[in-house]
């Protein structure tokens, strides 16, 4: 098959198997009461059904196998993207400890490293697989963090994906490129729904968690093609800007409020973009023209000389702490604990109860 097909197909295959699985998920969820109800402090009017994550997940994985080398030495992701969405399901169900959630993500990383899917910045194995996760750790609940505003999840995911789809392509892994762009499908796919007004349907732990843990895999899978040494770290970072960006931004705007780090509060990126744009679409369009940005950025570093990416990779980092700063000190936060899956805070038209 032409590889130009390949990746028409499996970008195409996950989009419209996803737009057909999200209607029969939301029957599901109302079926099953598998709502997120506003109480407390959540925004929405209405439960909202949860798994998403369920109909991204059938919109990723058959065009994941079929061709995007799900079924080869790539297995391992598909393996243990399915393995996250079932466990962000149960969290989402049920509640689990943030210890629970990290082990597994830990698991999942040392699999990577296992399969020879890590990055390789040392003759010391140990230091490669505390990157390996210490990466996917950082991106799965980077990922999970923008999934708090209607959009804002699956807008970044899918140029994400899309960026590192971009990146295995240039370095000639076409099977790789299928599978991220398989991702990237399933996400747009899912956005219609997720960002109707009110929101028919919410990503879920069981969406964001496989979300991160994909873009983490397929980035360093690559990488180790570019020859780029303990500097590819530098250029995989912005392919990944914004979640990384936003969850530094609320890890430091926290702590200097004297906050936990885990506790909740409207202090996310997407919060502060929504204060001066007024729409979750507006943000979500505003969020993946910025990553789109990010990712030309990050591929052209994985085509620079070593040299050129410890240097320019090192502005975007001090532009970037910049940007957290200024964020900061100019944003006002609610201090009313914040509790909610990807809601709206704009209040939503009403709409009649169920499917």
């Amino acid at each position: 098959m032409p590889d130009e097909l390949r990746l028409a197909l499996a970008f195409s295959l996950a989009l419209g198997t996803a737009l057909m699985a999200v209607p029969a998920a939301i029957r599901l969820a109302w079926r099953t009461g598998f709502l997120d109800r506003p109480v407390g402090f959540k925004k929405h009017g209405r439960p909202t059904p949860y798994l998403g994550g369920a109909a991204v997940m059938a919109g990723f994985l058959p065009a994941a196998v079929l061709l995007g080398g799900g079924a080869s030495k790539y297995a391992v992701i598909v393996l243990c993207a399915l393995g996250l969405f079932a466990v962000g399901t149960l969290d989402d169900r049920i509640g689990l400890g943030p210890l629970e959630r990290v082990l597994v993500e830990a698991a999942a990383a040392t699999a990577l490293w296992s399969a020879g899917l890590a990055w390789y910045v040392s003759e010391i194995e140990a230091v490669n697989l505390l990157l390996a996760i210490v990466w996917v750790v950082g991106l799965v609940n980077a990922f999970n963090l923008m999934d708090n505003l209607d959009g804002a999840a699956s807008s970044v995911t899918s140029v994400a994906a899309a960026g590192a789809a971009a990146l295995a392509a240039v370095q000639g892994d076409v099977l790789l490129a299928a599978l991220s762009l398989s991702l990237a499908g399933a996400y747009v796919g899912f956005l219609p729904y997720n960002l109707a007004r009110p929101a028919r349907i919410f990503l879920g732990d069981g969406g964001s968690m496989p979300a991160g843990f994909v873009v983490a895999a397929v980035v360093m899978g690559i990488s180790p093609e570019a020859g780029l040494g303990q500097a590819v770290v530098l250029a995989a970072l912005p392919l990944v800007g914004l979640p990384v960006l936003d969850t530094t931004l609320v890890i430091v705007s926290r702590t200097r409020r004297g906050v936990h780090v885990l506790s909740g509060a409207r202090d996310h990126l997407t919060h502060r973009l929504l204060r001066l744009l007024h729409t979750p679409r507006a943000v979500a369009l505003t969020l993946a023209l910025t990553q789109s940005a990010l990712c030309l950025v990050g591929l052209a570093l994985f085509e620079a000389p070593t040299a050129a990416v410890i240097a320019i990779g090192s502005g975007v980092l001090a532009a970037g702490a910049a940007a957290v700063l200024a964020l900061d000190w100019s944003y006002e936060v609610d201090a009313a604990p914040y509790e909610g899956d990807a809601a709206a805070l704009a209040d939503p038209a009403p709409q009649e109860l169920g499917p």
